[in-house]
């Protein structure tokens, strides 16, 4: 961003050469009021570039803490899953129109829906159709996960 402000700067100051040289034969006055106007558009430049490199700092640390903050929330394991899957778990259920994966009847009645109405031989959408499988099997995998961690819970507490 110094950078541009440099450039931006040098920019000015031979538009204002240029206006001396231009205005050699003219008096004093309109030189003194090319200069005012010279500053003027540097300095508001400068702040327009301050404002911006604040703006493009406060975005990148609001990202940074959402990324941590999502990194928290999710398990390593279902990060995993979405990673391979290529589709995340709220993506997932927001595709299957469910709100907890515990309602699995109704995730099983939107996704035959789903399918049956995105059948290429009804006049569907096979892209559609193969989205509607994806989400289901995210679906399937994130219930797996959460299973087997329920489980191993369960084994500590035997155990323990």
């Amino acid at each position: 961003m110094n950078e541009v402000c440099n450039n931006f700067r040098i920019f000015a100051l031979e538009a204002i050469l240029l206006l001396l040289l231009l205005s050699s034969g003219f008096d004093n006055s309109l030189l003194i009021m090319a200069k005012h106007l010279a500053q003027l558009i540097i300095a508001g430049a400068q702040v327009v570039g301050k404002a911006f490199v604040s703006a493009v700092r406060q975005e990148i640390r609001m990202s940074q803490e959402a990324a941590k903050r999502h990194a928290n929330k999710n398990s390593t394991a279902s990060a995993a899953e979405t990673t391979r899957s290529g589709i995340s778990l709220d993506e997932a259920m927001e595709i299957l129109n469910v709100d907890h994966l515990k309602d699995v009847e109704s995730i099983q009645k939107n996704y035959e829906h789903l399918f049956n109405v995105n059948d290429k031989a009804k006049g569907g959408s096979f892209y559609l159709q193969s989205k509607v499988v994806r989400a289901k099997e995210r679906v399937d995998q994130e219930m797996q996960l959460q299973g087997q961690v329920q489980g191993e819970e369960s084994q500590k507490k035997d155990t323990g």
